[in-house]
């Protein structure tokens, strides 16, 4: 199989069996999935969404949260990992929207990548999910999953990025973003991936090379 042919058949199937794909992290506008996606890095969705409710209700807004300090907003995020940190980028990344941006957030990646926490990744994943642009996030899950299934050959997350959007058509791509995703969170594990109930082993040379190994035994 071609890389072309891998390509075709990967995304054929994604959107007969997915044809709906959208972030699982809880969100009302751009500001608040803002704040998810700062608060989701080594996190999960599930203990995401349980913390954005309550710290949105007591800081609904950018200016809010701008007039609030990083220990004013830890309380409502310590069960998250690195909360320190993280309250510190939030206040900081709310207070650079009201100076910089009106209190808006910006739709192009590069002022994303100006806030406080926001690194590309993030930029991506706000330019993608709320402007409907053609940019594709890849997290550990894209990383793992698109290596596994030979679409891409690379060693870091710039790479696989690089090589995705030179295959995938456009249009796609947001889509795309989510449906690597969700594959990687809940079929193409990190440590047991569950092969038997995956639809792609015909085009996955992980699985082939794992087929092969097990009839040499």
């Amino acid at each position: 199989m071609t890389r072309k042919e891998r390509y075709n058949t990967v995304l054929a199937w994604f959107r007969e069996n997915r044809p709906v794909a959208e972030t699982e992290l809880e969100y009302s506008d751009p500001f608040s999935l803002l704040v998810a996606v700062v608060l989701s890095a080594q996190c999960t969705d599930k203990r995401v969404n349980i913390i954005t409710p309550p710290l949105l209700e007591r800081f609904p807004t950018p200016e809010a949260m701008a007039a609030a300090e990083p220990e004013d907003i830890y309380p409502f995020i310590k069960s998250c990992s690195y909360p320190n940190n993280k309250a510190k980028h939030l206040c900081g990344m709310a207070r650079k929207l009201v100076s910089d941006f009106g209190g808006q957030v910006p739709s192009d990646t590069v002022s994303l990548q100006s806030l406080p926490g926001v690194g590309r990744k993030t930029a991506h994943v706000i330019a993608s999910v709320v402007f409907k642009q053609p940019k594709l996030a890849v997290d550990t899950h894209v990383f793992r999953v698109t290596n596994r299934l030979g679409l891409v050959k690379a060693t870091t997350p710039l790479e696989t990025e690089k090589q995705l959007v030179r295959h995938i058509p456009e249009s796609q791509i947001p889509l795309a973003h989510h449906w690597l995703i969700l594959h990687g969170r809940y079929i193409c594990q990190a440590r047991k991936p569950r092969c038997e109930e995956c639809g792609l082993t015909g085009a996955c040379l992980y699985y082939q090379k794992l087929y092969k190994e097990k009839n040499r035994l």
